[in-house]
């Protein structure tokens, strides 16, 4: 059995007023997942303190195998200038320092054998965006050598905008199209219900509300499956105590006939 685990954390953002770090990486840790996919990570940004929150989370979930990718390059408040990455940073590689950013990440306790970004169509202005106007999206890719066997995980967070989350969820499906299977794809896509999986073909196992937190009536966070890859049980939507969303829980097993 593999945990799967997807999460928009809202930089670790507590009902809106304070980031609470520790809060977050102590919840996730309860969870035992084996595999973590995080949107809305702060990369060495003012308004989290500076953090490498991706590090930090993985440090606190003893999860060797993890990256941050950034959607966004540079400083999110003008007011704020970082002159050195933070000391805990790690690059898109995982070792070099990094600037400051803000993204997505995926976080293992396996092992990875390879990894891979990609950035979707729709808005790339160089910069920041400013306040009101969509951001940047990407997507990351890791091999995942499970005790069950190998396991392609994909994380992305998708737009608010409906021309462009449409033609990112295709390009994402073009491009993992001879992706090894199973695979499995996690994270905010900003799409209500079986509409990812009516776009894709992929089978969902998530059918729980996420959206908002404290009294959630939206289901706009998702597992998609592909391959032979099955949910042992249902999936949970779990209050992580930070954040807008509801962190997804759901165990899954390999091999097998695919549902």
């Amino acid at each position: 059995m593999i945990r799967l685990v997807t999460a928009n954390v809202q930089h670790a953002l507590v009902d809106g007023r304070q980031v609470d770090l520790e809060r977050l990486g102590a919840a996730l840790a309860a969870l035992d997942a084996d595999v973590v996919a995080l949107q809305e990570v702060d990369h060495g940004q003012g308004r989290s303190g500076g953090e490498a929150q991706a590090y930090r989370v993985a440090a606190a979930l003893g999860m060797p195998e993890h990256r941050f990718l950034p959607a966004i390059r540079g400083s999110l408040d003008p007011a704020w200038r970082r002159r050195r990455a933070p000391r805990s940073a790690t690059g898109d590689d995982g070792r070099m320092p990094a600037p400051a950013g803000y993204g997505i990440a995926l976080l293992s306790r396996h092992p990875v054998r390879a990894w891979h970004a990609m950035r979707l169509p729709g808005l790339n202005l160089p910069g920041v965006p400013p306040l009101g106007v969509d951001e940047p999206r990407v997507a990351l890719a890791a091999t995942v050598a499970t005790p069950d066997g190998p396991l392609t995980v994909v994380a992305t967070h998708l737009s608010t905008n409906e021309p462009w989350k449409g033609a990112q969820l295709r390009r994402l499906q073009r491009r993992v199209r001879h992706a090894p299977r199973p695979l499995v794809l996690l994270g905010d896509l900003n799409t209500r219900g079986d509409l990812p999986a009516r776009r894709t073909g992929w089978r969902e196992l998530v059918h729980v509300p996420t959206y908002p937190r404290t009294r959630p009536r939206l289901r706009i966070d998702h597992v998609l499956a592909d391959g032979p890859v099955t949910a042992t049980g249902s999936a949970r939507a779990v209050d992580l105590g930070v954040s807008d969303h509801r962190a997804v829980v759901v165990d899954v097993a390999l091999g097998g006939e695919a549902a």
